[in-house]
C-alpha cells in the first residue's frame, strides 16, 4: 500500500483517512448490531421510508468523528437530510448513509451496511462499506486500488495492516454470459427491460451497496438501478468499484456525479459495470 498517495481535496493520505475512520466504522457496527440482535421500533420518515434508532444513533457517532478528522469538509447524511438540514453546495464533502438497508435491517437480513464516502469535484474519491453482520469491510485504498478484509464489529481498532495482500479487482465479464444483481427490496420494470438488452445468464439478489462491491470483487458483471436513489445510498460503493477497476455510468452512458444540491442529492437511474464493460 502506497504511503503517500493523498486523496484528492484532502490533506490526507488515503491510509491516513482509512486509518481514522476504521473506528469509526466498528463503533457504528456495535450500535447496529446492538439494535439487531434486541430489535428495534421502526417509524416512517416524511418520504415514506423507514428509520431506526440504530440508524439516528450511528449516524450521529460518524458524524462526530468526521468533524474531528477532517473539520473543514462538510458532510452529507441521510437522517440529518430528513430532518431538514439544508442542502450545502461544495466541492469537496462527506456524504454518509449510516445505515444503508434499513429494510434489511428491519426484516432481519444481514446485507445492511455502513456507508461513508468523500466527494471531491463531482466525484467519489474515497469510500468505505461495511458489512456488520458479515464482518466483510471493503475499501479504496487508492485511486486505482480497492481492498477487502472481514472485521468483527467487536474488534478493538482495527488498522490498515489488514488489508496487506487482499487487494480485489474486478472481472473483465463475458459479454455473453454476463450475472447481474438486482436490489432485493427495489425491483422494477425498467430495471427488467434493461436488462433484456444484455446476455444475462445468472441473476443474484442482494441488498444495499454490497452489490457495487461484489462486483469490485469480481463475483458479478453488472447491477442496474432504475427508481429513486439518493447520492449518499451509492457514493461509497461507487468510490470502491471504481478503484477495483469497474464503472458506475447513467442508463444514457454519463458517469454519475455527486453535488447535485439543487436536486436535492438524488440520483437518476444508473448501471454498475465491472471492468471493460459496457
Amino acid at each position: 500500500m502506497s504511503p503517500t498517495e493523498r486523496v484528492a481535496g484532502l490533506n490526507l493520505t488515503y491510509l491516513e483517512l482509512l486509518a481514522a475512520v476504521l473506528p469509526v466504522l466498528t463503533e457504528a457496527g456495535r450500535i447496529q448490531m446492538g439494535h439487531y440482535r434486541a430489535g428495534v421500533a421502526v417509524s416512517t420518515k416524511a418520504d415514506a421510508t423507514p428509520v431506526t434508532a440504530a440508524d439516528q444513533e450511528s449516524e450521529r457517532v460518524i458524524l462526530a468523528a468526521l468533524s474531528r478528522i477532517a473539520p473543514a469538509v462538510g458532510c452529507v447524511a441521510e437522517e440529518a437530510m430528513a430532518g431538514g438540514a439544508a442542502p450545502t453546495r461544495a466541492e469537496t464533502f462527506f456524504l454518509v448513509d449510516p445505515l444503508d438497508g434499513t429494510r434489511e435491517f428491519i426484516e432481519g437480513r444481514g446485507e445492511f451496511t455502513v456507508n461513508v464516502a468523500m466527494i471531491h469535484a463531482t466525484r467519489p474519491v474515497f469510500g468505505v462499506v461495511y458489512a456488520p453482520v458479515s464482518g466483510d469491510l471493503y475499501v479504496t485504498l487508492g485511486e486505482r486500488r480497492a481492498a477487502h478484509a472481514v472485521v468483527d464489529p467487536e474488534v478493538v481498532r482495527p488498522t490498515c495492516a489488514i488489508f496487506e495482500g487482499r487487494e480485489i479487482r474486478a472481472r473483465r465479464g463475458d459479454r455473453e454470459r454476463l450475472t447481474a444483481l438486482v436490489s432485493r427490496s427495489h425491483m422494477t420494470a425498467e430495471t427488467t427491460a434493461f436488462m433484456r438488452r444484455y446476455k444475462i445468464t445468472e441473476t443474484k439478489a442482494a441488498g444495499s451497496s454490497l452489490k457495487f462491491c461484489l462486483i469490485a470483487a469480481g463475483s458479478a458483471d453488472v447491477y442496474p438501478r432504475a427508481g429513486r436513489t439518493n447520492e449518499w445510498d451509492t457514493a461509497a460503493g461507487q468510490a470502491v468499484l471504481e478503484a477495483a477497476g469497474g464503472s458506475v455510468l447513467t442508463f444514457d452512458g454519463a458517469p454519475l456525479s455527486y453535488g447535485k444540491v439543487d436536486q436535492n442529492y438524488r440520483n437518476p437511474d444508473y448501471v454498475a459495470w465491472g471492468e471493460g464493460l459496457p
